[in-house]
Order: structure tokens, then sequence, then C-alpha cells
């Protein structure tokens, strides 16, 4: 006999298991920190890469002005220039970062708590009926 209710729970279930539970049970399966930590750590490393291409483009599309400046340019300044720069671009992307990360992995944490509450449903419901 089919069970209206049930039916309908499952479904739910099924439709949050099959959409935003992947992501959810993939998020759950880590620390907070470690999630955290690994999310920061991709945002440093491609921050990097994005920093040095950005850096090697301007330095090709003012290439002649570059060579022309290049025994006039105080070297220790200009790195000095440079890595304030980066560093304050890095702490702000990781800044970012933890605040969204964090976010989700809240979210993630909250949306699994309603689906295991759902499960338990669910199996009270069988074992109400047997």
């Amino acid at each position: 006999m089919i069970h209206e209710e049930r039916v309908i729970l499952m479904t739910g279930l099924q439709v949050y298991e099959d959409g935003d539970g992947k992501r959810d049970i993939a998020i759950s399966n880590y620390f907070r920190g470690d999630y955290l930590g690994m999310q920061m750590l991709k945002s440093v490393i491609y921050v990097t890469i994005a920093a040095g291409l950005f850096f090697a483009g301007y330095v090709f599309y003012n290439l002649e002005e570059f060579l022309n400046n290049i025994y006039q340019t105080n070297w220790l300044e200009y790195a000095q220039t440079l890595l304030t720069r980066y560093l304050v671009l890095v702490v702000a992307y990781t800044l970012i970062t933890y605040l969204v990360y964090a976010c989700r992995y809240a979210k993630a944490k909250k949306n699994l708590k309603k689906y295991y509450g759902g499960l338990k449903a669910l199996n009270a419901m069988y074992h109400e009926e047997s």
C-alpha cells in the first residue's frame, strides 16, 4: 500500500540528494577548519597565478618604457611596492574566501541536518507501519 506522506517525503529527500545534497555531503566530509584552510590555500594559489599573469602582461604591454628605464629604476623600492600590493591583494582575497566558504559550510551543515531529520522521519514511518 502506498502512503502519500511517505512518497512526498522520499521525493523531497531524493531531489535534495540529487541536487544540492551532493555538494553539501562533499563539504560535510571535512572538518570546518580543514575545509576553510583548503579553500583559502586554493585562493592564495589562484591569486598568485593571477597576479603573476597580470604583472607579465603589464611588462609586455609597456616593454619599451620598461627597457628604457631599466637602469634608472630603484629595484628595491619597485620590488617593495610590488610585494606590498601583492600582500594586500592576497589578504583581501583570503578574507573574502574565508567569509564565503564559512557561510557555505554553515549552510551545508544546516541543510544536512534537515536532510538527516527527514531520513529519521522516514525511518520512523517505516517502523510505525511494521
